[in-house]
C-alpha cells in the first residue's frame, strides 16, 4: 500500500512537471514555424514541419494527445502536422485530436468542434502519380494529384480512420472507427467502413 501512494505521488508531480515542458516546448515548435495559434492544451508534443510559403492557424481551445499517455488506446504516435510549400492548414476552435496525421499539399481545412480520434489520418494528396510509367522516373512527385479536405463542423471522426485527397465530411457527421473515407460525406450522416459508405442519417 505504502509503495502504491508513494508510486501515485511521484507519477502525479511528474506529470504535472511533464505538462509545463509540453507546454513550453510545443510553443517553441509552433513559433518556429510560424503557426498561428490561440489556447491551446497538450499531451506531450506533436511533430510539425511548416515548409516555406506554407500556413498553419489553429483556432481557441484546441487540444491535442500525442503519444500512449493522451489517449491509451493502443497508438503511440504523436501528432504530425505537414504543410508543405504555398498549401494552408487550418484548425477551428474547439478542436480536440489524438495521434493524428494532417498532411496537407494544398489545403485541408478542419470546422469548429470536431473530435479527431486516436491514429486517424487526413491526406489532400495521392502522394505519387498514378501513372506507372511517371512512378518510375524523377518527375513522379511533380504529377501528384491534390485536391482540398474540408471537415465542417461538429464533425466526429473514429480512430485509425483514413481521409483521403478531394473529401468533404459535412457538418455533424460521424464517421465510423477504421474507415477509409475516398467520397464526400453529407450533413447529418453516419458513414463508415472501407470504403466509407452511408450507415444511417442522423
Amino acid at each position: 500500500m505504502i509503495i502504491f501512494i508513494i508510486y501515485k505521488s511521484i507519477r502525479r508531480a511528474w506529470k504535472y512537471l511533464r505538462a509545463i515542458i509540453d507546454k513550453l516546448y510545443c510553443i517553441f515548435i509552433f513559433k518556429g514555424n510560424k503557426v498561428i495559434y490561440a489556447n491551446f492544451k497538450c499531451i506531450s508534443t506533436p511533430y510539425v514541419i511548416v515548409a516555406k510559403g506554407g500556413s498553419f492557424s489553429i483556432g481557441k481551445n484546441f487540444s491535442m494527445n500525442n503519444g500512449i499517455s493522451g489517449n491509451p488506446i493502443g497508438c503511440y504516435d504523436r501528432c504530425t502536422f505537414f504543410v508543405d510549400r504555398g498549401a494552408k492548414l487550418s484548425i477551428g476552435d474547439n478542436v480536440g485530436m489524438s495521434q493524428a496525421a494532417l498532411i496537407c499539399h494544398q489545403s485541408i481545412t478542419i470546422g469548429n468542434y470536431v473530435k479527431i480520434g486516436g491514429g486517424v489520418k487526413i491526406y489532400d494528396t495521392d502522394f505519387h502519380s498514378l501513372d506507372p510509367v511517371i512512378r518510375t522516373n524523377k518527375n513522379d512527385l511533380i504529377h501528384k494529384v491534390k485536391a482540398p479536405v474540408v471537415v465542417k463542423d461538429n464533425v466526429f471522426i473514429g480512430a485509425y480512420t483514413v481521409i483521403l485527397k478531394g473529401v468533404t465530411i459535412g457538418q455533424n457527421s460521424i464517421i465510423g472507427a477504421g474507415s477509409v473515407v475516398t467520397k464526400s460525406v453529407p450533413d447529418n450522416q453516419i458513414w463508415a467502413g472501407n470504403p466509407a459508405r452511408f450507415i444511417r442519417a442522423l
